[in-house]
């Protein structure tokens, strides 16, 4: 489970997990979600040599800080307390689907934080605007389970793959500050300030179609690396946390020093 720590950032404060030696590596949630699904994924890159930061976000997890009135820059600021506090990196960041967000964020206004990025399961700039209700059905504790669960198998799972453990663990009042905070953002994080980036997409992701595949080239050029994993959705760190941990570190070997 690693070493439970925290870290201050103004009125804010960052609860996070921290485990392994090595070069380090964060993971930061998807919407309205914490980072426990990822102890798996965090085991995995452990094995591989790294140390994982884990924080939670604003809301989850002892994480406190205002939830209205910010924006990715704050969220931002907070994780990047974290690379400072654990010795200030710098860091591989990997964001999970809304995630990649912040990840691009933190290494657009902390380049000295910031190695490389990884966008793990990160949806089309054009996303079908369905998959964003069934996410609402699916974070309801009062809708119908199978309701919910064929939410989880449409917009996250894949075939095989079993979705009962994303029942739990959504919180309806981080969804709302952290899709409040996408209009107050601007643009400036979009580039990742100059690191290279990992786009690490999920072969069956209704979030990314196979036609935008490479519809980040035109932002990121040669900066950008592209990797698909077969058998998994939009839930691909939980769904394939060997294979995931495997790409990032391939990536990340043959990163500048």
């Amino acid at each position: 489970m690693g070493e439970l720590r925290s870290v201050r950032n103004g009125a804010a404060t960052v609860v996070y997990r921290a485990e392994g030696e090595g070069p380090p590596v964060m993971v930061i949630a998807s919407t309205g979600r914490g980072t426990e699904e990822f102890g798996p994924l965090s085991r995995c890159l452990v094995g591989r040599g790294f140390r994982v930061l884990r924080p939670e976000p604003r809301g989850i997890g002892g994480s406190t800080g205002p939830m209205d009135g910010v924006s990715f820059h704050d969220f931002a600021d907070d994780f990047a307390a974290v690379i400072r506090a654990e010795g200030g990196g710098p860091a591989i960041v990997a964001g999970h689907a809304y995630g990649n967000w912040i990840a691009r964020t933190i290494a657009a206004d902390h380049p000295d934080l910031v190695r490389g990025v990884v966008l793990v399961a990160a949806g089309a700039r054009n996303m079908p605007k369905e998959l964003s209700a069934t996410i609402d059905v699916i974070a309801d504790p009062a809708a119908p389970e199978e309701r919910r669960l064929a939410g989880l198998r449409l917009a996250f799972f894949a075939a095989g793959s079993d979705p009962r453990p994303w029942l739990d663990g959504w919180h309806a009042e981080v969804t709302a500050s952290q899709r409040a905070a996408r209009g107050r953002s601007g643009e400036s994080w979009r580039t990742a300030g100059s690191v290279p980036v990992l786009d690490l997409q999920a072969a069956a992701d209704p979030f990314r179609p196979p036609e935008s595949r490479d519809e980040l080239r035109a932002e990121f050029g040669d900066r950008l690396t592209v990797q698909a994993i077969a058998g998994a959705s939009h839930a691909l760190p939980a769904e394939k946390p060997d294979a995931v941990a495997d790409a990032i570190a391939g990536w990340a070997a043959c990163l500048p020093a």
